[in-house]
């Protein structure tokens, strides 16, 4: 009788949400999925998990599946967010200036919709708002949060998540932050202030919207084109030449909207011999190529490879779909493999290293390698090691260049506080054309900084869940009964940075150090429903000779460590 009672208050719950809601598409779901839900357990199931809570607004925003319902990303969901956001920065402003929000999008389902739903809430509280004029790619967004000294910028992407998922990250800038955070992804505790300013029963039709009254900023061809002013603002991060015709270079989009922009971003600087991925090359929601659009995932440069080999390629670069990360491949003893993100960080930080002016720092996550501080070091440069997320490495005073392993790098923080896979893919284009024209490549001078620094080989393991339950069961295992050994060595070290450090503010992770030097860390997902596992190991070498054989003996240690982790992980 009583679980008759909750569905009945479910169903009535489900009617009302869709009577206000105003998407037809997704009243029209919710109206069938409530009809079917009334004979049907597993309709009477999917209607329940949609109204089990809220999304939860955090550093990352949100990112969830598209549907309806509080526990979806549609309108009723970013009305309410936008006017949460609205009543942070009315506080903000306290009436002594209008604040100025910037708003971009990406070529996902609804993407444009919500933008335009932001930019209605935003000028309908009396703030000036800034709307890019097409989708385009996160590192444009961000930069323009600086360009026009804007409090905030909202960027709707949910970056390189399935195609059913759409999501919203905030940056704070202008005079709604210091120096430091200015252009940045917002941390704690601004995202629980705005979160608590989010009403999550306000009728959307009590949300103030206005018709019109937002700028779109100018659109290519146009005067002021804005993604031609990125464009140029980041152009100085490599030396211009006229012709750098001897490198080849292949280019995927993965269906995302960083196609146009990274392959004038390379023409730009003068890389003539560009090859566009053909069938990756254009936006598509639907992402069809690939079974997940990051390109971290397996297969998904197999289309980039195969290009790379047929034109004699000798770089592959890959954005992931909102273009703030930045993959690369190469062609390493005949055979093309796709370079670890910790590889293309060690190689810009060593580019960047003897390049920066006095005083700037190196900086990566605590999950990425440990070699940017041996370089760092040696360069005589100051190097921070942060929180993961870019929110947190973009933070880091006097950055001069800061990267985490998955892909992303921020070569040119004084215009883009974030990672930013367009001007990463030029630099690193860059440093291959340079190493070409002097008989080198980019392996070798992998095996370089292995001789000068140590050979350091990482890995990944991640465990995907449907019932999120179990990650936190999984730490809590981790806390109280950690691996005693792992990869022939004993662990010497346990830390559990949910405490914090001295260095470092608390966070849901784990770190564990072995007498041979190894290191895992193991934290849950920001942004997807895993919890993740990042190993390394260091092999100390004399000269470059004993690089390939040390290579090889931290190679068999990672894995072997991978493997007594995956069982330990997996053990009932």
């Amino acid at each position: 009788m009583e679980n008759e009672s909750a569905q009945h208050q479910l169903l009535e719950t489900a009617t009302a949400w869709a009577s206000a809601d105003p998407d037809d598409a997704t009243r029209a779901e919710l109206q069938e999925l409530v009809s079917r839900a009334r004979s049907d357990a597993a309709a009477m199931e999917d209607l329940a998990d949609r109204f089990s809570g809220v999304l939860e607004f955090g550093t990352a925003g949100l990112r969830a599946e598209l549907g309806a319902g509080p526990m979806r990303m549609n309108r009723v969901v970013v009305l309410r967010t936008a006017a949460g956001i609205a009543r942070f920065l009315g506080q903000q402003a306290d009436s002594a200036y209008t604040p100025k929000v910037v708003i971009g999008f990406d070529a996902r389902y609804n993407s444009d919709v919500f933008a335009r739903d932001s930019a209605a809430v935003f000028t309908a509280a009396g703030f000036e708002v800034l709307l890019m004029p097409a989708p385009l790619p996160t590192p444009v967004l961000a930069w323009a949060v600086r360009r026009f000294s804007a409090e905030a910028g909202i960027m709707v992407t949910a970056s390189h998540n399935p195609p059913r998922d759409n999501g919203y990250k905030v940056y704070i800038g202008g005079r709604a932050s210091d120096d430091a955070g200015r252009g940045a992804q917002i941390v704690s505790p601004v995202d629980a202030r705005i979160a608590a300013l989010i009403d999550h029963g306000q009728p959307v039709s009590q949300i103030p919207q206005a018709d019109s009254g937002w700028q779109i900023l100018p659109d290519a061809g146009t005067e002021g084109d804005i993604e031609a002013e990125y464009l140029a603002a980041i152009g100085p991060v490599v030396e211009p030449q006229p012709d750098r015709g001897q490198l080849r270079v292949v280019v995927s989009a993965m269906h995302g909207v960083g196609g146009h922009t990274m392959r004038q971003a390379l023409l730009n600087a003068g890389f003539g011999d560009v090859h566009m991925v053909a069938a990756q090359e254009h936006p598509d929601p639907e992402f069809p190529t690939v079974k997940f659009p990051n390109p971290e995932e397996p297969g998904a440069i197999d289309l980039s490879l195969a290009l790379a080999r047929e034109v004699g390629a000798d770089l592959v670069i890959a954005n992931d779909p909102d273009a703030d990360r930045c993959a690369a491949a190469v062609e390493d003893q005949g055979a093309w493999r796709m370079l670890r993100g910790d590889e293309v960080g060690w190689l810009l930080g060593d580019h960047l290293a003897t390049r920066l002016p006095e005083g700037r720092k190196l900086g990566n996550s605590i999950v990425s390698s440990r070699m940017l501080a041996a370089i760092a070091k040696d360069a005589g440069r100051e190097h921070e090691e942060t929180l993961t997320g870019f929110k947190w490495i973009s933070r880091v005073e006097n950055l001069g260049f800061g990267y985490e392993e998955a892909l992303g790098y921020c070569v040119a923080p004084d215009l883009v506080r974030d990672k930013d896979g367009i001007s990463a893919g030029v630099m690193l284009a860059d440093l291959a054309s340079q190493l070409k024209a002097a008989g080198s490549s980019i392996p070798q001078r992998l095996d370089e900084l292995a001789a000068r620094h140590g050979v350091h080989v990482t890995d990944q393991l991640s465990l995907r869940f449907t019932d999120l339950a179990q990650i936190p069961v999984l730490m809590d295992k981790i806390r109280t009964n950690p691996p005693e050994h792992l990869g022939g060595s004993a662990v010497s070290e346990v830390t559990d940075l949910s405490q914090g450090s001295e260095r470092l503010p608390a966070t849901d992770a784990m770190v564990l150090h072995t007498f041979s030097g190894a290191r895992v860390i193991i934290r849950p997902s920001g942004t997807e429903p895993k919890l993740k596992c990042y190993l390394e190991t260091i092999e100390p070498v004399d000269d470059i000779a004993q690089v390939a054989q040390a290579r090889l003996d931290a190679t068999t240690q990672v894995l072997a460590i991978k493997e007594q982790l995956a069982a330990y992980l997996n053990a009932n």
